[in-house]
């Protein structure tokens, strides 16, 4: 868990460029012409550099358990390439890859066979490629590797921003970094073998797919961003509420289950809300079961990176299943990834439909007014819960506060209030 910025960014860069030679060399070969895989101009799939990193960074203390290394790889890259499909569909309302001929696929977006390859890759990755790609990188004085790094990052981001802006057909509105763009893609295809045509022809030529139907969504099925966000406050507060129940009924006491420091409210629900909003009630006329094991998978590997990203981040341990039959590392279980799938269907077969009614209804007779206060007040209680965090954390180590926001987080948020707002919270 201690691999630096520029080692990770190494990390996401090479896996980028391998992924796109092996994609692009497969689709190749089947189709007897040449394909160049990448979302990007660049030779890159970025959605494999990605999940590289989400992968060195969340398993890392799994890399020597071989059973459950290739479990959490398979769930964890598997979670990606569904969330990935997903959000690409949205941007154009189309699939960029469909695996709806294979067996044992669901929705189209995932399928077993390459669900285990994801899982072999990603442990090979994790076990043996991480220490190879450094090794090579260490090798490069320090200066010339970090200037490297800093290249890629540069031509990475215009190369993204430009796809973007030609996926949207936006080019004018920021004609020199399209331009820049467009001379990317250029050295690309020259490397490449001459890539014909623009980006949307080169995605139609790789993703055969496109062509066919498009996804079908309705105005009712779309959610905007202020609907997700009033999904996001109202399933932190549900899931504070649901939470605190619980463990009134299971522990016998009442108990603060919040993850900021002012009012009941789980980010952790709020955000698994709007996502399993807005990335199933599409799916919501299928049957109960195929969105159950979804929650099941998804919400199991959720629950997973939440609890190492909240680790790293403050230093605290704020759940620990360790005493539960079939937990992976304290972080999940297989009773509570269960819930996470009973969850889902509840709540995209039943609750979200009037919860979207009431929504619509609240932003009818409030407007942006209500809406601006949320979000400022959640911005706020956001920011100083994690400057209180942070703190808390450094107050173990017994640091003494030097500047002015360290004081003021031990005047308002001393240790005595931090462990009644939360009381699971383990130093680690």
């Amino acid at each position: 868990m201690n691999d630096t910025f520029y080692e990770l960014a190494v990390i996401f860069f090479v896996y980028s460029f391998l992924a796109w030679m092996a994609e692009t060399a497969v689709a190749t070969f089947k189709e007897k012409d040449f394909k160049n895989r990448g979302f990007v101009s660049g030779p890159f799939c970025f959605i494999y550099g990605f999940t590289g990193v989400l992968l060195t960074v969340f398993l890392q203390e799994l890399r020597t358990d071989t059973f459950f290394l290739f479990v959490g790889c398979t769930v964890i890259a598997t979670a990606v390439e569904w969330y990935g499909g997903k959000l690409l569909a949205r941007m154009k309302q189309k699939k960029w890859w469909d695996y709806s001929g294979k067996k044992w696929n669901f929705d189209g977006y995932i399928c077993l066979q390459y669900s285990i390859l994801w899982g072999l890759l990603g442990f090979f990755a994790v076990r043996y490629g991480n220490g190879l790609v450094l090794g090579l990188y260490e090798l490069l004085p320090d200066t010339v590797a970090k200037m490297a790094v800093w290249c890629l990052l540069f031509f990475g981001w215009i190369d993204l921003a430009g796809t973007v802006l030609s996926v949207y057909h936006m080019e004018e509105k920021l004609p020199r970094l399209f331009g820049w763009n467009r001379r990317l893609q250029k050295w690309t295809y020259e490397l490449t073998a001459r890539l014909s045509g623009n980006i949307d022809k080169r995605f139609v030529r790789s993703y055969p797919s496109m062509l066919q139907a498009k996804e079908d969504a309705s105005d009712e099925e779309k959610c905007s961003l202020v609907q997700l966000f009033w999904l996001f406050l109202i399933g932190a507060f549900l899931g504070d509420l649901v939470e605190t129940v619980f463990c009134r009924i299971t522990a016998g006491v009442w108990m603060s289950r919040s993850s900021l420091v002012w009012g009941p409210f789980s980010v952790v629900w709020g955000l698994a809300i709007a996502l399993a909003t807005a990335l199933l009630y599409k799916d919501r006329d299928k049957q109960d079961h195929s969105i159950f094991w979804t929650g099941v998978f998804l919400g199991g590997a959720y629950e997973y990176i939440c609890s190492v990203f909240t680790e790293l981040c403050f230093g605290k341990v704020f759940w620990d299943y360790t005493d539960i039959p079939f937990n992976l590392g304290g972080r999940i279980n297989l009773l509570y990834c269960f819930f996470w799938g009973i969850a889902a269907v509840v709540w995209i077969k039943t609750l979200y439909p009037h919860m979207a009614r009431l929504i619509e209804a609240l932003l009818k007779k409030t407007g942006w007014a209500l809406t601006g206060m949320a979000v400022l007040f959640l911005a706020i209680n956001l920011w100083v819960s994690a400057l209180a965090l942070v703190r808390y954390d450094t107050r173990a180590d017994g640091k003494q506060a030097e500047t002015k926001w360290e004081q003021a987080m031990d005047t308002h948020f001393d240790d005595a209030r931090m462990e009644r707002i939360y009381p699971n919270a383990i130093s680690q």
